[in-house]
């Protein structure tokens, strides 16, 4: 056999550089499975060692019409052997299974990207209900991108039919039959994914021999046939990543580990008390699973009901938690100022999603800052801490339950639909790196004194005394109370008192959190990107390109909102211009102007989609010439500053 050695020399390797990150979105009806075969396309991805991110998107209709724009399910995955902060921009990549899921889909693929479409489903009905008058798939519409079509139902029928399945549930399997050419596509295992399908169907075999029989089918079909030069097969390495136990988690489940970690560190059994509600569910699911950690979950007959009951259960001596999303916050927010009012530990969870009211029940926002900052009547500000992306929310989930024990008071812990929904990769923590918080209840009287239920220690929080302890029966509610003794005052000196009291507490946790950090970049210069939960990835990113360039841009990323970290002002006052890329109308811009006196701009998108990394790269550069943040286009909403009126951004400039 003859055989020769060729060494690529520099020029071949970096005309021909090895793939790094790939974007797809498998998008079809609600009822295709998409989500099903996204989560096991991010499994075998995880398990082939690349980095990742996700992006689930969801129908907000709980059934619409088959084959409509109105129920168009989609799962976006960006994987790679580099770092990946984000979902990504655009896909490289869409499986479009019907009409409609082209026609929603579409243009977010970048252009010269591959379209992989299930022409069995573009039938004259199916076009019309997408609301095409002639077949993209034969005219020259689709001409900005590469195009593959085969007809994927009637070759999963093909492949399920010696299992003698009806028609409608053999359809079912042509999502199996979609993830094998996926996996034949990117070089990943199909062996995890029949462990997983003959646990789902163990007590219907005959299904998982025909999910398997599908799966190996669309995998034999990229292997063996000649679909086109586009459908090759792509090899990304693994991702470099430290020694350690990792795992595939969604924000919901790093939430609800997390929870269960702070109450494990706190020394106490949780109690939840929810309500169903999209996207906030998931916790109570997750929760529901852990009952040997001491959780008891309580789904209770509405939002106030819950939370309710989590104040009743921190009361009794257990750490009380609630979640909701914004309508169910709302419910919520008279309890919310008994809990203060009490000072009894509360953690709760709000799951943003766009709104006013039922709003854009599926879909991502963060327009309930100004909901959790100043949502309650009175003087009632209470802890905010707002996560950065799944993982993250483990670590912000303990310490909201470290603050709300410390300090005997509610707290919240800010997520939203893309946080909650989204799945990335998380190295399992050695929970010996976490230091405990115990807490210690009041002891019983030992004398005759009078209790002194409000009587505060160094950190301004008053006594824990649970129900039932010798010598310590108190008052507790709603009505104002006296300071120490909590008998019960109307007197203006002792509502006074109180009120100081009660936000001295708050504003003093600052002393036990950390000063703010620079994500990226230095502590001074010409531009800081200053933004709060789910939007960490892509302004990440965009800072990261910018700064390649040699702009000089900075990444500010705020965890802690109330209270701030102590040095943040004076951090910001560091920056030439400051802008704020936040999902809502600019509510932490003007916050920071509030407090801090600082010529905060806003870059809002308010579309219930998230951030991309180019719309960022843009306002840097616009930021950067001196000019304001330009409107992000049809997706999204640049509000105007108002002209006239109040507006307490503008009082600080």
């Amino acid at each position: 056999m003859a055989s020769a050695t060729h060494f690529t020399t520099l020029e071949e390797s970096e005309a021909h550089p090895p793939l790094e990150a790939m974007v797809v979105r498998f998008a079809g009806d609600s009822g295709d499975g998409m989500q099903l075969t996204g989560g096991q396309f991010t499994l075998s991805t995880a398990l082939a060692g690349n980095d990742l991110a996700t992006f689930p998107d969801f129908p907000a209709e709980i059934r619409a019409p088959q084959g409509t724009t109105f129920g168009v399910s989609a799962f976006q995955i960006n994987f790679g052997s580099t770092a990946i902060e984000t979902a990504g921009d655009a896909p490289d990549v869409l499986i479009a299974m019907n009409p409609a899921a082209l026609k929603v889909n579409v243009k977010s693929l970048r252009d010269g990207g591959l379209i992989i479409a299930d022409e069995g489903e573009f039938t004259a009905r199916n076009l019309a209900k997408a609301g095409y008058d002639s077949n993209p798939l034969e005219d020259d519409s689709l001409a900005r991108w590469q195009l593959v079509k085969f007809n994927i139902s009637q070759l999963t029928l093909d492949s399920v039919k010696p299992f003698g399945l009806g028609n409608k549930e053999a359809l079912r399997c042509k999502n199996m039959w979609t993830l094998g050419l996926a996996l034949w596509m990117f070089d990943r295992e199909r062996g995890p994914i029949v462990d997983w399908l003959n646990t789902k169907f163990a007590k219907k075999p005959e299904l998982a021999e025909a999910n398997i029989a599908a799966l190996n089918a669309g995998h034999a079909y990229g292997e063996t046939v000649e679909i086109g030069a586009q459908v090759r097969r792509h090899h990304i390495d693994a991702a470099p990543a430290e020694p350690g136990l990792y795992r595939t988690v969604t924000g919901a489940e790093a939430i609800s580990v997390g929870l269960v970690a702070g109450a494990q560190l706190a020394g106490l059994p949780m109690f939840f008390g929810g309500y169903p509600i999209t996207p906030a569910s998931a916790i109570l699911h997750h929760l529901s699973r852990l009952k040997e950690y001491g959780i008891t979950t309580f789904q209770a007959e509405d939002e106030i009901a819950a939370i309710c009951s989590a104040i009743g259960a921190s009361y009794a001596g257990q750490l009380g938690v609630t979640s909701s999303s914004g309508p169910g916050i709302a419910l919520k927010g008279e309890a919310m100022g008994l809990a203060f009012i009490t000072e009894l530990p509360l953690v709760i969870v709000n799951s943003q999603r766009g709104g006013p009211s039922t709003g854009l029940p599926t879909k991502t926002e963060q327009s309930d800052l100004y909901q959790a900052v100043y949502g309650r009547n009175g003087d009632a500000p209470i802890p905010v801490v707002a996560a950065r992306s799944p993982a993250d929310a483990f670590d912000c989930a303990i310490e909201a339950c470290r603050i709300a024990t410390r300090y005997m008071t509610p707290v919240m812990l800010l997520t939203d639909g893309y946080i909650a929904n989204a799945a990335e990769p998380w190295k399992v923590p050695d929970m010996a790196d976490y230091a405990p918080f115990p807490v210690a209840f009041a002891p019983p009287a030992a004398n005759d004194d009078p209790v002194q239920p409000f009587a505060r220690n160094g950190d301004g929080a008053r006594p824990w005394i649970k129900p039932g302890t010798v010598g310590l029966e108190h008052r507790i509610g709603g009505i104002e109370k006296a300071p120490g003794s909590g008998a019960i005052d109307y007197s203006p000196e002792a509502h006074a008192q109180m009120t100081r009291e009660r936000l001295g507490k708050v504003a003093g946790i600052a002393d036990s959190i950390p000063d703010q950090d620079v994500a990226l970049g230095e502590a001074s210069g010409k531009l800081a990107v200053v933004g709060w939960g789910s939007t960490f990835g892509p302004i990440h990113q965009a800072v990261r390109r910018a700064r390649r360039k040699g702009q000089d841009v900075a990444h500010i990323h705020i965890r802690h909102i109330v209270p701030f970290p102590k040095n943040l002002g004076k951090l910001l006052k560091g920056y030439d211009r400051i802008i704020v890329p936040e999902m809502n109308s600019g509510q932490l811009k003007t916050i920071l102007r509030d407090q801090f006196l600082v010529d905060a701009r806003p870059l809002n998108k308010v579309s219930g989609q998230p951030f991309r990394i180019a719309e960022i790269e843009t306002a840097i550069d616009e930021a950067l010439a001196g000019q304001d943040p330009h409107p992000l286009g049809a997706d999204a909403t640049q509000l105007p500053e108002p002209e006239s009126g109040f507006d307490p951004g503008r009082q600080a400039n």
